[in-house]
């Protein structure tokens, strides 16, 4: 089940692998996320120490759940991931044009994932290639459905 997406992270970027990774969060974040009080649209993920880190993502605090803790809704939170993924996406990361992003933050078995990916990103004539290819398929849609 689906908390939040990143969709403009398809507008901008060719979406090569995806992964999903679990992350450390404190009390008062999981209650706001089950509240729906997230955001991963400016988010990215980098790699730093051998380690998966997501930055820019947005939780903002409940006001009952978080009265004892002074909150940061922007803080750094690490990704949760096998070694041996992690040293893939290391080395893909390292080569050039590839990026780490956010897609998708879901529950999954009562768990709260992030489905992350690694992506190219789009120059400007691809991006207006890609939005012609989407209207070209909704007027063929639209073209071939029955009156």
């Amino acid at each position: 089940m689906s908390i939040v997406e990143n969709r403009k992270a398809f507008h901008d970027y060719f979406v090569e692998e995806r992964y999903e990774a679990g992350l450390v969060l404190a009390g008062w974040e999981v209650k706001a996320i089950r509240a729906g009080r997230a955001q991963i649209s400016d988010a990215y993920v980098i790699v730093d120490a051998g380690a998966l880190w997501l930055i820019g993502a947005h939780i903002s605090p409940l006001l009952s759940a978080s009265t004892h803790v002074t909150a940061d809704p922007t803080r750094t939170r690490k990704l949760l991931l096998s070694a041996e993924e992690i040293r893939r996406l290391i080395g893909k990361v390292e080569q050039r044009g590839y990026t780490l992003i956010p897609l998708d933050l879901h529950f999954l078995k009562g768990r709260i994932k992030l489905q992350i990916a690694l992506a190219k990103g789009k120059l400007k004539h691809d991006k207006r290639a890609s939005e012609r290819e989407k209207e070209w398929q909704r007027e063929k849609s639209r073209l071939l459905r029955p009156r």
